[in-house]
């Protein structure tokens, strides 16, 4: 899908909302809405903007979506998902008459399930919708359109079972190597500022700095230190690209006194 004229603005200040477009307070205990609901007012782009305290997913039935999120770029087809945690920066370009669904789910309901999930839960996920995640998303969905006694208790139980479903998914499809880095890229967002050196991030995983070095080296073709690196100056460029801090304040943030 080509978009001419679509421009990504990830140089200026990102808007917050709680809904897209939106900046009162959120709706429901869950949200759930259909991709055209919203899209097709906007002209099919969803320009970048992030929500404090609320995580998404976004499935694609029909149609594709170009995304962005947290500045990488990325094009889902019809099957795909895309979680955003809450703080990320995303935005989207759809397909003329795409079709889908976005969940919303605001921190307290996935609060519950931490801190297990908490890796999962912190990093954008994008994978296939299998059998059980759709006939999740359907009846949250259901659910999320009717009415009932016990209808919050019921939104809350689909919301978890969901994001637990997915994440057992994508933790079966991933390789051992693919867990130490989920587990290291969680400690690295934790503890960024600290200054945790390439020894502090192995001992906190229980595996030696060389083995963990071997690990990033395979799959990032870099050395352990260089991805430390990198991940404190990404770090460093979404705070001069999305917040008013000075120069200097981000550099003594980010541990460089």
């Amino acid at each position: 899908m080509d978009a001419p004229g679509i421009e990504w603005y990830f140089s200026r200040m990102i808007p917050v909302f709680s809904l897209y477009g939106e900046t009162s307070a959120f709706p429901d205990v869950v949200h759930c809405e259909r991709v055209l609901d919203r899209a097709r007012l906007h002209d099919w782009v969803i320009t970048p903007h992030r929500h404090p305290q609320m995580s998404q997913i976004l499935r694609i039935e029909g149609g594709e979506a170009q995304a962005r999120a947290d500045g990488e770029a990325m094009r889902l087809r019809a099957g795909d998902y895309l979680y955003i945690p809450a703080q990320v920066v995303h935005g989207f370009v759809f397909s003329q008459g795409a079709e889908g669904a976005v969940l919303s789910f605001p921190s307290p309901v996935t609060a519950g399930m931490m801190p297990d999930m908490a890796p999962w839960l912190g990093a954008v996920r994008r994978g296939r919708v299998g059998a059980r995640a759709g006939t999740l998303m359907d009846d949250l969905q259901a659910v999320h359109a009717g009415a009932g006694t016990f209808r919050a208790q019921q939104l809350v139980g689909l919301t978890q079972v969901l994001l637990a479903s997915l994440a057992e998914e994508s933790d079966a499809a991933a390789p051992p190597a693919g867990h130490a880095l989920t587990r290291l890229e969680s400690l690295i967002a934790a503890n960024l500022g600290r200054g945790w050196t390439a020894r502090d991030y192995a001992a906190a995983m229980n595996v030696t700095t060389s083995h963990l070095n071997r690990i990033i080296r395979a799959a990032k073709g870099h050395s352990l230190t260089a991805h430390l690196e990198a991940a404190t100056m990404a770090e460093a460029c979404r705070l001069i690209a999305f917040t008013r801090m000075p120069v200097a304040q981000i550099g003594y943030r980010l541990g460089f006194g």
